[in-house]
């Protein structure tokens, strides 16, 4: 069979914006703005979000293509999705880049950036284990990069460093599980592994494969028990950095991990809609989701570092994603996806008011948080939205985010069966998430400034996207159908 290589560059045009746009970002950093100091942070982030742009074009215009290079990738419905949504997340992201006063590399850090997000768009449409491989590691190796990108700080260093050692070991654990399945097998596209795991059952060595798959799983969704990684990165990465893992890196790799687990290895899901639970991924995912609930929203509460606050929030919100997940195989993926898109989207925006803050000083504990109602009613406003979103309130689309994902659970056998007890511990806990939330909303609403804190003058390119994206939330929490419809 000969190899369509002009259906697949076509099928490849949003990644080749992306890669010739941080080409081009470092050719002119080189041979012009370098040059010219006061210009580098804006040539960079003007010819980065162009970028972008181009890319998010030219995933619409391209469409639902299906199977393309030999069904190598799959361009449906989900991955255009998919595809703008992480796009979007990475141009947000990357408009709270800090000016040329406080970022000694822009124009580096911009193509890093991009060469991520080109990971990431290619994880969308991944149908074949050494693509999903290829992608997963190229976003992750650069993902180490931007995480300890600030020289000048060892709380960066040590983020990209324990990233990098957890991502690497992760690797490994993926590797070995796809080689094994590969073994059982004999393929590498998805579709066929289902047909042949079909035929053979469930050998014990699936069971090892599978194992593998879901380390590695957890590690990109930060799950418990896979987590230790998450509150030092969260902490010690630049702002844009941080937003980017929070975000883009999660809506791609949960949509990618979801594609794996259910069209390629569906047929050894197991069970936990009714008993007895049988053998499969579907029970070790939910154990996952139970101890990320709990373990997330916990530790929350024993935080005073407004970073780690929000790395410990999203291991919680994680366990709630992983629902998503076990759901998908027979109500679709459109729950999932749109909770971990408004999830995103609060997430950039919280890190967002942080690397605001940053820029008049550090901001580490939650009472740096305190007066911004006075010092920025903006940022207040903004990080009021991003906040109640993440806790849940209506009618933000956090909170349709979650019911969309509760519901699809309760939809495999009520409140009564065995999947039930997830979503009651979920909503249980989610009382204990709005306390620690409020405790951030207390501090930037309610208590007094500082007498020595001066007011915070944002940047406008970080203005306009803290204000998308809290439009974004309210948007959707009024008419989520907008994206629900699209699945």
């Amino acid at each position: 069979m000969t190899a369509d290589y002009s259906g697949l560059f076509h099928a490849l045009r949003p990644e080749s914006h992306l890669v010739i746009g941080a080409l081009l970002v470092l050719f002119f950093d080189v041979l012009w703005a370098r040059h010219r100091p006061a210009n580098r942070h804006h040539v960079a982030l003007a010819l980065g979000l162009i970028s972008l742009l181009m890319a998010a074009t030219a995933a619409v215009a391209q469409g639902d293509i299906g199977p393309v290079f030999q069904k190598m990738l799959l361009i449906d419905q989900l991955a255009v999705a998919t595809r703008v949504g992480v796009i979007a997340l990475a141009a947000l992201a990357l408009a709270l880049l800090p000016e040329s006063s406080r970022q000694r590399h822009p124009a580096e850090f911009t193509a890093i950036l991009l060469f991520a997000t080109t990971g990431f768009t290619l994880m969308a449409a991944a149908n074949h284990l050494l693509i999903i491989f290829l992608a997963l590691e190229l976003a992750s190796l650069s993902l180490y990069v931007l995480a300890g990108f600030d020289k000048k700080s060892a709380a960066s260093a040590e983020a990209g460093l324990k990233y990098f050692l957890f991502g690497g070991m992760s690797a490994a654990f993926l590797l070995f599980g796809f080689s094994l399945i590969y073994g059982l097998t004999g393929t590498l596209h998805l579709g066929n592994i289902a047909a042949q795991l079909a035929i053979q059952g469930q050998p014990p060595l699936l069971i090892v494969a599978l194992v593998m798959v879901l380390v590695a799983f957890g590690f990109k969704a930060a799950a418990a028990p896979f987590h230790l990684w998450a509150p030092d990165v969260y902490q010690g990465a630049p702002a844009p950095a941080a937003a980017l893992i929070a975000s883009a890196s999660k809506l791609a790799g949960l949509v990618l991990f979801t594609r794996l687990l259910w069209p390629g290895l569906g047929t050894a899901v197991g069970t936990i809609a009714h008993t007895p639970i049988s053998v499969g991924w579907a029970p070790v995912v939910a154990l996952l989701s139970a101890a990320s609930l709990l373990l997330g929203n916990i530790g929350a509460l024993a935080q005073t570092n407004v970073r780690r606050l929000l790395a410990y929030s999203a291991i919680a919100h994680a366990g709630a994603l992983l629902l998503g997940v076990i759901a998908a195989g027979r109500i679709g993926l459109g729950p999932l996806y749109f909770y971990a898109a408004t999830y995103g989207l609060a997430t950039v925006g919280a890190f967002g008011v942080i690397a605001a803050l940053e820029s008049a000083g550090p901001v580490q504990n939650l009472t740096d948080l305190a007066g911004l109602y006075r010092r920025s009613p903006l940022l207040a406003g903004c990080l009021a939205v991003f906040i109640l979103s993440l806790a849940g309130i209506p009618p933000l689309a956090g909170f349709f985010g979650k019911f969309a994902v509760f519901s699809s659970v309760l939809r495999l056998g009520g409140l009564a069966g065995p999947a039930g007890w997830l979503v009651i511990l979920a909503i249980a806990l989610s009382a204990v998430a709005l306390y620690y939330y409020l405790l951030i909303l207390k501090q930037a609403l309610v208590a007094a400034p500082a007498k020595e804190a001066a007011r915070v003058t944002t940047p406008w390119p970080a203005r306009v996207s803290l204000v998308i994206a809290a439009g974004l939330l309210v948007l959707l929490g009024v008419m989520p159908s907008l994206l629900l419809r699209l699945f």
